[in-house]
């Protein structure tokens, strides 16, 4: 679920000089790309800007094995990636619905967990998830939630009484929304008391009803354009993911005129995860355990957790500056679902429903994907006929989006 905007020149220029090496090694395919010898190379497909490069760097030193690391902006766009072949990857970081979705179609295989020591380190309540309940397939990588961000100097905090300040006129053309029908319609379940995983089609489209009666009062629906316009102050209201918020005050620094908030809504949230998988044709599975295994190491899933500015499944955080990084075992304490800021300035997050997240990600079926395409994306988008249903959907959007068996 990353989604970063900081360092985007940085990563921009690295892509450069990767494409015109690979230019000129004539490296086409991935596979085998740095190396005559697969099992010297590995094959990274992440998000964007979702890991501190240098432990890149610190695991080829480690293990003298080349890690080529190619990015993605979507989970949908993975899994059409990987499904249209044609390139092969090692290690893949999908979020927790996708992880499901990928095991029921064969798409990753099992991991032998006698390659990953380091697994033991998993906070408890990490292990066998709902999207991966033998916890054959996937190490968790990092969670977070979603939640509201707010300008202080343009919204009341007294209307800030749940996910209904999303529908309040007085900030009509000041609410950025999530341009994802996933989070979108997670919202407005939520909004109406109900679960983020429910398969009921009716509930579903009571809350795509929902969205679009907020259409006329939100300003855009957007993903990384809402750092600029919050951090811009062109907006009063957005909901994005809370490792995010962190990331903005980083980049307004201490003397910005611009005084964002977070706010967490009463109703609770939802809690997502991203995890490390191997998929079925992974030409380096040995290299892609010790790359899993790697990241779980308590110190280096410390370092990249701090430099991401989400939050760790690994229950030790101490970086090498000495700074504690906080896990959900760690905020146990927290059991009203609160906030607190812990040393070193990290978020500890609780979810107040964390049992109930995955956002209607968990359905065994296509019928609620289905129902992404022809009821919740229309309502964002506003595609829909005069008799209430959708009018037109983009080929290629209903071809990411639903289930292909």
């Amino acid at each position: 679920m990353k989604k970063i905007k900081g360092k985007k020149i940085t990563a921009g220029l690295t892509s450069l000089f990767l494409i015109t090496v690979l230019v000129i090694t004539g490296c086409i395919g991935l596979t085998g790309c740095g190396s005559s010898d697969p099992s010297q190379t590995i094959n990274v497909f992440n998000w964007g800007e979702y890991i501190d490069e240098d432990l890149l760097r610190d695991f080829e030193d480690e293990t003298g094995i080349k890690v080529n690391y190619t990015t993605v902006a979507t989970c949908e766009e993975m899994y059409a990636k990987m499904k249209a072949g044609g390139v092969s990857y090692d290690v893949v970081v999908p979020s927790d619905y996708m992880v499901a979705r990928m095991a029921e179609e064969d798409m990753i295989q099992e991991i032998d967990w006698d390659n990953v020591p380091n697994a033991q380190y998993i906070d408890e309540d990490f292990r066998n998830p709902e999207y991966d309940p033998e916890g054959k397939f996937s190490a968790p990588y990092q969670w977070g939630t979603v939640a509201i961000i707010y300008n202080k100097d343009m919204v009341d905090e007294a209307d800030l009484t749940g996910w209904e300040i999303l529908w309040n006129e007085k900030y009509k053309d000041n609410i950025l929304m999530f341009d994802n029908s996933r989070d979108a319609i997670g919202i407005a379940l939520k909004e109406l008391g109900y679960s983020y995983n429910t398969t009921d089609e009716a509930q579903i489209r009571e809350a795509a009803d929902l969205l679009k009666k907020q259409k006329p009062l939100v300003q855009a629906y957007v993903m990384d354009q809402i750092f600029d316009k919050m951090e811009n102050g062109e907006a009063a209201i957005a909901t994005y993911y809370v490792g995010d918020y962190y990331l903005m005050l980083n980049e307004l620094g201490e003397d910005s005129d611009i005084d964002l908030g977070l706010y967490k809504p009463e109703e609770g949230s939802n809690l997502y995860v991203d995890a490390m998988c191997i998929p079925k044709d992974a030409q380096n599975k040995e290299g892609a355990e010790k790359f899993i295994n790697f990241l779980l190491k308590p110190e280096n899933m410390a370092q990249n957790t701090e430099w991401i500015s989400y939050s760790t499944a690994v229950t030790v955080g101490i970086t090498k500056e000495g700074r504690w990084l906080c896990t959900e075992a760690s905020s146990a304490q927290m059991a009203d679902g609160s906030w607190e800021e812990l040393p070193g300035n990290m978020p500890c997050v609780i979810s107040p429903d964390r049992a109930d997240h995955g956002m209607i990600l968990f359905a065994p079926s296509g019928q609620v994907e289905k129902l992404h395409v022809d009821v919740v994306i229309p309502a964002l988008h506003g595609l829909w006929g005069e008799d209430g249903t959708v009018a037109q959907t983009d080929s290629s959007v209903r071809q990411l989006v639903v289930p292909t068996a």
